[in-house]
């Protein structure tokens, strides 16, 4: 097929001869660099290499052109080349409208005109643009097709696996032509959905989510009986962990039990993680993070769930929920926290049909013209607001509390507030849902109960609470009334070491206690509940398990 292609289109003639020559500098000898002068002679330019099999890596489009801009030929070469990198070309006075637009267009980077030196500014951008490319490869959405029905809770399960854990995939109604289609030729009726097809053809009813994960190619089972480190949650804490771990040369595991990436993975969009001025979705950052770790050559592991914690002398050793076990010199607690279930009348009956716990991003273009509702006045909600708000109707954030002010970060806030079709209800909490299959109403008790509604809902989002998923733990390790780990100084209450404690020395900041156990991000008690603090103590975690590991 030849070498794959950059795209570059901007109509100013002088800078779309500047970006081509230092593409061609630097990537010449590996890719074909195509230019063009506008959005709609990119967009020929694309229908020809697709007709022709050709290969496209990355996209680069100006921002400002006339009769279409930069981000809305994305959106049409996006119909093309689905798994193409794109970028936006922008100059610094339309930075602030850029990063608005981005904001509702998965673009990967924007760059600003002009970027001298392009070993600074330009290169460094494309080479991440190219690495993640190559890191996915040419692989079509239809990949894998899923048949199943939208009301169906183990259809959602499975699409929201393979959405989190970035798995391409296609999805087909079972009621719709080729979704009959499909469940003929697998020789099966519509009780038996989910359908899987894997890609070279295989058929799987009802398939299991290990079995989804090995048929999509992703890793289940450990390489080696015995690690330096084991990592056990694969939020933004366990991959710091191990990306630093496996980077300073630690045989380095992280087990996952659904799918990389935790809470954080399933924001629609981080604006204050450093680094990252025009923010990014907490999918693209799991994918670099878990590309990072898996460069450093660190083992990740989905759908394991680990269900106990055993000391054999030196070695800790994990069990799992089919019976295997996996043991390390030393481990990293990082499973994160879980949304609480909502304890509503109706609520648990209809879970994932129409009611869903976190942001279920594949669920947004089926809310399309309806009323959405979600629960909860924290950053992750805000995020969700925003992102179902270019979909829905109406957006209504129900807020236990007076105000979003104590729990919502300030620019999720105004956010918000200029989201013309976002609504924020404070003194309200939902106490019932409704519905024949799905969800069809919710009732809203508002005022302290002074006041009840019964409301028309399309879907309900719920963000509430933050419980610790710590019981296979047991005694092994302290815990606060609510499972929060204690780490560090929170150990040693009235100035005595945890019992048991066997070292000349009082726990590292991080360690739990037990010695060579350590905890990080929002398992552990007293934590600061954000993004970069949990990266960071997955970092830190790995410079205490060198302490650690020096002192054996």
């Amino acid at each position: 097929m030849g070498n794959p292609a950059i795209l570059t289109v901007d109509d100013d003639p002088s800078v779309s001869r500047a970006i081509a020559r230092d593409l061609r500098r630097r990537y010449g000898e590996h890719y074909r660099i195509l230019r063009a002068s506008s959005a709609a002679e990119a967009l020929e330019a694309l229908r020809e290499l697709k007709l022709r099999g050709g290969r496209m890596a990355v996209m680069l489009a100006d921002y400002r052109m006339p009769q279409m801009n930069g981000i809305e030929f994305l959106e049409q070469a996006m119909d093309l080349f689905p798994n193409a990198r794109r970028a936006l070309l922008t100059a610094y006075a339309d930075t602030d409208a850029a990063i608005q637009a981005i904001n509702l267009v998965d673009v990967d980077h924007y760059l600003l005109k002009p970027w001298d030196p392009p070993e600074e500014k330009l290169y460094p951008v494309l080479d991440a643009l190219l690495d993640a490319w190559q890191a996915t490869g040419d692989r079509e959405v239809e990949d894998i097709r899923v048949v199943g029905h939208r009301w169906s809770e183990p259809s959602y399960q499975l699409r929201d696996f393979l959405a989190r854990n970035l798995v391409p995939y296609r999805w087909l109604a079972a009621d719709e032509p080729e979704g009959r289609r499909l469940l003929d030729a697998a020789g099966v009726g519509p009780e038996s959905i989910p359908l899987v097809v894997t890609a070279d053809g295989r058929a799987l009813p009802q398939p299991s989510t290990t079995e989804v994960a090995e048929a999509a190619g992703l890793s289940t089972a450990p390489g080696r009986d015995f690690y330096d480190l084991i990592i056990v949650g694969g939020g933004p804490a366990g991959l710091g962990a191990a990306v630093y771990g496996a980077s300073e040369g630690l045989k380095t595991l992280l087990v996952e039990r659904r799918a990389v990436g935790g809470q954080a993975g399933q924001s629609s969009r981080i604006e204050n993680y450093l680094g990252f001025p025009d923010g990014i979705s907490g999918a693209q950052l799991t994918d670099r993070a878990r590309r990072q770790a898996g460069k450093f050559s660190a083992e990740v592991l989905t759908t394991r769930e680990v269900t106990g914690l055993r000391l054999d002398g030196s070695a800790r050793t994990l069990t799992f929920a089919d019976g295997g076990a996996v043991s390390a010199h030393s481990i990293v607690l990082a499973t994160g926290v879980a949304y609480r279930p909502l304890a509503a009348d109706g609520v648990a009956a209809l879970t994932g049909s129409g009611v869903y716990y976190g942001s279920a991003a594949t669920e947004g273009p089926a809310c399309a013209g309806s009323d959405v509702y979600i629960v909860g006045g924290a950053n992750s909600a805000g995020q969700a607001a925003l992102f179902f708000s270019r979909y829905a109707r109406r957006v209504s954030l129900l807020v236990r509390g007076d105000s979003l002010e104590s729990s919502m970060s300030y620019y999720l806030i105004q956010q918000l507030g200029r989201t013309p079709n976002i609504e924020v209800r404070t003194g309200c909490e939902v106490i019932g849902a409704h519905g024949n299959g799905h969800l069809e109403a919710i009732t809203i008790c508002e005022n302290k109960g002074a006041s009840e509604a019964t409301v028309e809902c399309g879907a309900l989002f719920i963000f509430i609470g933050a419980e610790p998923r710590t019981d296979w733990l047991g005694e092994t390790v302290a815990r606060d009334e609510r499972g929060f780990v204690y780490t560090g100084p929170d150990l040693l209450a009235g100035g005595a070491r945890p019992k048991g404690w066997d070292r000349d020395r009082d726990p590292f900041y991080l360690e739990c206690s037990v010695p060579g156990i350590f905890a990080a991000g929002d398992v552990r008690a007293n934590s600061v509940k954000r993004v970069a603090s949990a990266v960071g103590e997955g970092a830190m975690a790995v410079t205490l398990v060198h302490r650690y590991l020096e002192a054996q």
